[in-house]
């Protein structure tokens, strides 16, 4: 490892490490520049190709991420291949953080395919997919290249849980809480001095789904964001404001909807609606491509597992109420009683 930046190979407190030692079953130790593996180890040879691999990557001075390692594990040598392809889609490039923004996975990398060849393009997936984070960072690319004069993003503003009405400040400091996640792309990509300023030149908008109405977006890349808590009649605002030379862009997770009835999402509905137009794309996000903390992964397939647990016991209940006697009437067994009482 002679040469390379261990923070860019091991990761943060050796992380990466820990994520092969989790795959492999194996205890790996560093020592200088020495990689250990026990020989015996029936592994030893598989980690030690993934191992050259990643050392390549960090050779070139990029990060290794946990997508590298799982696409390199998942496809063998054919996963360099991949990664290499990943690396060379480069989606935006900042110049003040000196930072590129890549697709980490097969699937980011269609969604950008994808957002590049349509005008609508749907992503609909789990938490730490890279939806939001991807569409920004295209909608910057867009404006960079001078194709677009106007980025919006919008948010539908519900009340998860809490009573907007009794939140402090004035309206602004009471939606700005719904709209941070969005702040925290633009700070990473472009810095909060420099989202600022676009802000005041009218370049960027960010507000909530509400403020849509009426308007017409020409030259512009709209974005949608946790779409899945809009209504139908939102949504169809929503589409319905793109003008010439625009875009929208729509994501959600339509297992994660706090409207009081879920089945009024708008991300749901339009599913059936637009799927298979002309211009229309939707790319939907697996827990495979979750590419935040690896336990997020497992969380949200826990939560999968637990949700479908859940319907069919409620499933198996519905049918259990279903299969009781027809003739058991609480009315006339109430008479009854009286009767005997009498």
């Amino acid at each position: 490892m002679e040469g390379i930046d261990q923070v860019k190979l091991l990761g943060i407190g050796d992380r990466n490490l820990r994520i092969l030692e989790e795959y492999f079953k194996e205890k790996i130790v560093v020592r200088g520049n020495d990689i250990i593996v026990a020989d015996s180890s029936r592994h030893s040879e598989e980690l030690a190709k993934v191992m050259g691999r990643l050392i390549e990557i960090a050779g070139e001075g990029h990060t290794v991420t946990e997508g590298d390692i799982l696409t390199i594990i998942k496809h063998g040598a054919g996963g360099d291949d991949r990664i290499e392809e990943l690396e060379e889609t480069v989606v935006f490039y900042s110049t003040s953080h000196r930072k590129r923004i890549v697709p980490r996975s097969p699937r980011q990398k269609e969604y950008i395919e994808s957002i590049t060849k349509n005008d609508v393009v749907f992503a609909i997936g789990p938490a730490g997919t890279g939806k939001t984070f991807l569409a920004i960072a295209s909608a910057l690319a867009a404006l960079k290249r001078r194709e677009i004069e106007r980025i919006f993003v919008s948010r539908p503003v519900v009340e998860a849980g809490e009573n907007l009405g009794f939140l402090p400040g004035d309206l602004q400091e009471k939606i700005d809480p719904y709209l941070r996640p969005i702040f925290d792309a633009l700070r990473e990509m472009v810095g909060m001095d420099r989202a600022q300023r676009m802000i005041d030149a009218g370049t960027l908008e960010i507000a909530p789904l509400a403020y849509m109405r009426g308007r017409t977006l020409n030259n512009s890349f709209a974005i949608l964001d946790e779409a899945q808590n809009s209504t139908v009649m939102q949504m169809k605002m929503f589409l319905t404001r793109l003008g010439t030379n625009s875009k929208a862009i729509v994501t959600g997770d339509i297992t994660q909807i706090d409207l009081v009835d879920p089945s009024k999402s708008g991300l749901v509905a339009v599913i059936d609606i637009l799927s298979g137009l002309e211009g229309i794309k939707f790319v939907r996000f697996g827990e495979e491509d979750v590419v935040r903390h690896r336990l997020v992964r497992r969380i949200i397939s826990a939560f999968s597992r637990k949700g479908t647990s859940s319907q069919t016991a409620a499933t198996n209940e519905e049918s259990t109420e279903a299969s009781k006697p027809l003739d058991d009437n609480p009315i006339e067994d109430a008479h009854s009683t009286e009767d005997k009482d009498g």
